[in-house]
């Protein structure tokens, strides 16, 4: 039997967080591809929800644990509010053509939903989430700096025609912004579901007595539902700004910033590469959700170094900046607000 249409009203501030996710982090997944001209805004969108969808249902689960460890919010009704100020604060940012994170604003409501109930918070967990904020973007200055240099050489080394090379390279940006897509999924459905997780309970797709999917993936399957339907119809304006507003970026450099922010996610939320770490005895990235918009910000911003940094349009990144600031605080108050009422 499947959920009541009381249970359905409270699910919508999770399908409104992932049309959030779609309009504004799914967005940066192919901004630079889109702003170049090398792909179609709609083939873009495609390749997105085909990918996003399949990261979220095949390897979403990791983060979502991480994720209840900060707050396992078992009402329902607390769980709509304070999903519902996190895509609330998203959705004013992206308005702006801010490319904001929605796990800081997922992260805030859950401090703000603790300090509103007095509850113990995990501050080592959180500084370890915190922490990701700024080694997600320094990671992927890091590693679009380094994919700049290598790809420069490789271009000065490897002689190819003009023609395709462009053939090559929009064949290359489809390839990456998949990967890309499918890192998104799998790192960020739990901002869009995961603080539904313990609230509400739907049932399993089974066929021939077999699962298919179980609860837990369906419901994220409608997540990845709703982050489609938000690329589609709102996600434009940031793939600007990322494309055009921080660097000039010509088509090579979407190839670098796709490939070395869908990296960075992809680290932080694979479960596999975390045990094979572990096994080795090596240091492993936690399974924590992570900034998509951050670790773009920090490729394109590596690009720019990477060229010498004079182009880089400061007051714009000082914007960003100041929005990533205020985002978790936002949410903080917000959320407090909203649960006076549930």
């Amino acid at each position: 039997m499947g959920p009541n249409p009381a249970a359905l009203f409270f699910l919508s501030a999770g399908l409104f967080m992932g049309w959030s996710l779609g309009a504004n982090d799914a967005a940066n997944i192919m901004g630079t591809a889109v702003s170049t001209r090398m792909i179609k805004f709609r083939s873009a969108a495609l390749i997105i929800a085909i990918f996003v969808t399949l990261g979220a249902v095949i390897s979403g689960a990791g983060t979502t644990e991480t994720l209840g460890e900060l707050g396992r919010i078992n009402r329902l009704e607390e769980a709509f509010m304070a999903s519902l100020a996190a895509a609330l604060v998203v959705m004013v940012m992206t308005r702006n053509g801010l490319p904001v994170s929605t796990s800081q604003s997922i992260i805030g409501s859950l401090v703000g939903w603790n300090l509103y109930h007095g509850h113990s918070i995990d501050w080592s967990l959180l500084l370890r989430i915190a922490g990701t904020w700024v080694f997600a973007p320094v990671l992927g200055a890091l590693m679009a700096t380094l994919l700049s240099l290598l790809f420069s050489w490789l271009w000065i080394n490897i002689p190819v025609h003009i023609l395709r090379r462009d053939r090559w390279l929009r064949m290359a940006l489809m390839a990456a912004g998949a990967f890309g897509a499918y890192s998104l999924g799998a790192n960020n459905m739990a901002n869009v579901m995961g603080i539904f997780v313990n609230s509400l309970q739907i049932p399993g797709l089974s066929m021939s007595g077999m699962t298919i999917l179980s609860g837990q993936q369906m419901l994220f399957l409608l997540g990845a539902l709703a982050v489609t339907a938000g690329v589609f119809t709102y996600s434009y304006k940031v793939m600007s700004t990322i494309g055009s507003g921080i660097y000039r970026l010509t088509p090579a450099h979407a190839l670098i910033i796709v490939l070395s922010s869908a990296l960075v996610l992809f680290l932080f939320a694979s479960q596999s590469l975390q045990t094979f770490l572990l096994a080795n005895n090596l240091p492993a990235f936690p399974l924590v959700p992570v900034s998509q918009s951050q670790a773009v910000v920090g490729s394109v911003v590596g690009i720019g170094l990477a060229k010498g940094g004079r182009n880089i349009k400061l007051s714009l990144l000082a914007k960003i900046f100041a929005g990533w600031v205020i985002t978790p605080l936002a949410s903080i108050v917000l959320v407090f607000f909203l649960l006076t009422f549930s």
